[in-house]
C-alpha cells in the first residue's frame, strides 16, 4: 500500500538527437512540478527528471485511471505531430529503474527484448485510406514486478514494464472528474488490450489519458534487476572481436620483440667488437645519429603542451576506467560516469603541468610559466569552443539537452578555479626537478638528411602508423558509438579495459617499429613523427565516425547532423592527443635505450 511515485524523464529521439523535457509536450501535469536533484553528468546529457502525475499503491492493482483530459488546439497538435514525426520516446522512471516496453521478437524461444521508453505515437493509416494519420498513445498498460522477501513480506521493486495504447476513449454526458468513460470500464470487466479505435491527433480533438496497473510477483532478485536491461543481445560478437584484436596484437608484439632483439642485439655487439678495428669508420645505420638524436625539434613548445595534455588524457581514462571495472560507475547512477570524467580531468591537471615542465626543461627551455599557461588553454579552450557553439545550437532549438547557465559557470570554475592552479603546482614541481640528462652528447653542427625512400615519406609512415591502434579498437568502437547515439546502455566496461590495454600496446609497438626505421635510414626527427605517428588513429576515428553516420543513423535535421560532427570532433581530437603521446613516450623510451648501451669515444 506504500505510495510510488513514477517520475517523468527527457524525450529522447535518435533521429534528432535532441531531448526536450516531458512537459514540452501538452501532457497532464501534476499540481506542481518539481525537478529532482541532479548531479553535473545529469544536466549535461540533458536528464530533466521531474515529477507526475502517475501515482500507484505498491501491490494494488487499478484499471483504467484517469490522468487527465486535455483539447489540442492547433499548436499542441503540431507540437504532437512533430514528436511522433521524429519518433520520441517517452522516459518514465520509478525507484531508479527506467521504463522498458518489451518486445516479442517472432522467432519462437529467443528473449524478450527491452526498448527504453515508449515511443509518443505513431503514424498509420485507416483501412482504405491513402492518408498518414498520427494517433498518441494515451493509454498505458503499467506492469511492476516485485520480489517478496520470505522473512519480513515486504517487496521490492525489480521491474517496470510498459505497453501503450492508442484508444480513442468515450464516456457519456458531460465530462467531470467522476465521469466514468465507457471504453474502459473496470466494473464492466471492459480493459483495453489492442489499439482497435485509436485516437487521433488532430485539432479541437479530446484526449483522454489513461492507465492500469498490474504488480507480477518476479524472481529476480533486487540486487541483479539491472541485468535485463543490461543484457546485450550480441555478447558473441565481443568476445569474438576481443580474441581477434588480441591474435592481431600478439602477433604485431611478437613480430615487433623479435626484430627489435634480433636488430638491437646484433647491431650493438656487432658495433662494441668494430670498436677495435678500423672499420669503425663505416658506421651505418642509427649508430650515425648519435650527435644528432637528442637535437630538440622544431615547435619544441608546442610538443610539451600536447604531451603535458596526453598525459591528463591518460591518467584521466585509466582511473575512471579502473573505477567503472569495479563496479561504481554502473548504470543505475545515472551520470556518473560524465561527472567522474569531468573531475578526473580536473585533477589530472596536476600531471599534465609535470610532464610539460620536465620535457620542456629537457629541451633547455627557460619561460616554464608560459608553457604551463599553454598546457593548461589549449585543449580545453579549443573543446570549450566547440562545446559553447553546440550549445548555443540546441539552445536554439528549444531542447533540453542544452546545457544551463548555472552549470556552465559551474563548468568554468571548475576549469580556471580548480584546473589551471593544479596545473601551475605540476609545472613548478616539473620545473624545480633537474633537467633529464641524455644518454649521448647533442653535435654543435646538424647532419645533413640523406634522401629518403617512398616509403619512409613522413605522411606515408604516419599515416600506416594509425590504422594498427585504430584496427585494435575498431569494434568496440562501434558498440560505444551505438550507446551513446542509439541511447542504449553500455556497461560492459571489464571489456573496454582490455581494449584500453590493447590500444596502449598497439600504439607503442607500432610508433617503435616505425621510429627503428626512421634512425636506420638515418633520418633523426623523430620528436614530432612518433607523436603523430600513433595520433593519427584519430583521422581513421573520425571518417570512421562519419561511415557510422550515414550507414547507422537516421539523422535527417540538419542541427542534429552539425551536433553528431562536433561531439565526435571533440572525441577524435581526445583521441589524438591520448595515443599521441602514448606512441612519444613509448618511442622517447626506446631511443635512450638504445643509444646509452652503444659505447661512444
Amino acid at each position: 500500500g506504500d505510495l510510488l511515485k513514477v517520475k517523468v524523464n527527457k524525450l529522447t529521439s535518435t533521429k534528432t538527437q535532441l531531448p526536450y523535457s516531458y512537459y514540452s509536450l501538452p501532457y497532464c501535469r501534476p499540481n506542481s512540478i518539481v525537478d529532482s536533484a541532479e548531479n553535473l553528468g545529469e544536466v549535461l546529457r540533458g536528464d530533466r527528471i521531474e515529477n507526475s502525475p502517475y501515482v500507484f499503491k505498491m501491490r494494488e492493482p487499478q484499471m483504467c485511471n484517469v490522468v487527465g483530459r486535455i483539447e489540442l488546439n492547433a499548436k499542441s497538435a503540431k507540437e504532437f505531430k512533430e514528436k511522433i514525426e521524429d519518433e520520441y520516446r517517452v522516459n518514465m522512471i520509478l525507484d531508479n529503474l527506467p521504463l522498458v516496453v518489451p518486445i516479442q521478437r517472432l522467432d519462437q524461444g529467443s528473449p524478450v527484448v527491452y526498448q527504453h521508453g515508449f515511443h509518443v505515437g505513431l503514424k498509420g493509416q485507416y483501412a482504405g485510406s491513402k492518408d498518414e494519420k498520427y494517433f498518441v498513445h494515451n493509454h498505458l498498460t503499467f506492469t511492476v514486478k516485485f520480489h517478496k522477501d520470505m522473512q519480513t513480506d515486504s517487496a521490492r521493486i525489480v521491474g517496470f514494464e510498459v505497453k501503450p495504447y492508442s484508444v480513442k476513449h468515450e464516456y457519456e454526458g458531460n465530462w467531470s472528474e467522476t465521469t466514468r468513460i465507457t471504453t474502459c470500464d473496470p466494473h464492466a470487466k471492459r480493459t483495453v488490450t489492442s489499439s482497435e479505435s485509436p485516437q487521433e491527433v488532430e485539432d479541437k480533438k479530446e484526449i483522454i489519458f489513461t492507465y492500469d496497473v498490474e504488480f507480477q510477483e518476479s524472481d529476480v532478485k533486487w540486487a541483479s534487476r539491472w541485468d535485463t536491461y543490461l543484457l546485450m543481445a550480441d555478447d558473441q560478437i565481443h568476445w569474438f572481436s576481443i580474441v581477434n584484436s588480441l591474435m592481431i596484437v600478439l602477433f604485431l608484439s611478437g613480430m615487433v620483440a623479435m626484430i627489435m632483439l634480433r636488430t638491437l642485439y646484433r647491431d650493438i655487439s656487432k658495433y662494441n667488437q668494430l670498436e677495435t678495428q678500423e672499420e669503425a669508420q663505416e658506421e651505418t645505420g642509427w649508430k650515425l645519429l648519435h650527435g644528432d638524436v637528442f637535437r630538440p625539434p622544431t615547435n619544441s613548445d608546442l610538443l610539451c603542451v600536447y604531451v603535458g595534455t596526453g598525459v591528463q588524457f591518460f591518467g584521466m581514462i585509466l582511473v575512471t576506467m579502473i573505477f567503472a571495472v569495479l563496479g561504481f560507475l554502473s548504470p543505475s547512477n545515472r551520470g556518473g560516469l560524465m561527472t567522474a570524467l569531468l573531475l578526473l580531468w580536473v585533477f589530472m591537471g596536476l600531471f599534465a603541468g609535470y610532464a610539460s615542465a620536465r620535457l620542456y626543461k629537457m629541451f633547455k627551455g627557460s619561460e616554464w610559466k608560459k608553457i604551463t599557461l599553454r598546457t593548461a588553454f589549449m585543449f580545453p579552450g579549443a573543446a570549450f569552443a566547440i562545446f559553447f557553439i553546440l550549445n548555443a545550437l540546441i539552445w536554439g532549438e528549444k531542447s533540453s539537452g542544452a546545457v544551463p547557465f548555472g552549470t556552465m559557470f559551474a563548468l568554468v570554475f571548475l576549469w580556471f578555479g580548480i584546473s589551471v592552479p593544479l596545473v601551475f603546482v605540476g609545472g613548478y614541481v616539473g620545473f624545480k626537478k633537474p633537467a633529464i640528462e641524455d644518454p649521448v652528447k647533442t653535435n654543435k653542427i646538424p647532419r645533413q638528411i640523406p634522401e629518403q625512400a617512398w616509403y619512409m615519406n613522413p605522411i606515408f609512415s604516419i599515416l600506416i602508423g594509425g590504422i594498427l591502434p585504430f584496427g585494435a579498437v575498431f569494434i568496440e568502437l562501434f558498440f560505444i558509438l551505438t550507446s551513446i547515439w542509439l541511447h542504449q546502455f553500455y556497461y560492459i566496461f571489464g571489456f573496454l579495459f582490455i581494449v584500453f590495454v590493447i590500444l596502449i600496446v598497439t600504439c607503442a609497438e607500432i610508433t617503435i617499429v616505425l621510429c627503428y626505421f626512421q634512425l636506420c635510414s638515418e633520418d633523426y626527427l623523430w620528436w614530432w613523427r612518433s607523436y603523430l605517428t600513433s595520433g593519427s588513429s584519430a583521422l581513421y576515428l573520425f571518417l570512421y565516425a562519419a561511415f557510422y553516420f550515414f550507414t547507422k543513423l537516421e539523422i535527417t535535421k540538419p542541427v542534429s547532423g552539425i551536433l553528431y560532427f562536433g561531439y565526435m570532433l571533440i572525441a577524435s581530437y581526445s583521441f589524438f592527443v591520448l595515443t599521441g603521446t602514448i606512441g612519444f613516450y613509448a618511442c622517447f623510451w626506446f631511443t635512450r635505450l638504445i643509444y646509452s648501451s652503444v659505447k661512444i669515444d
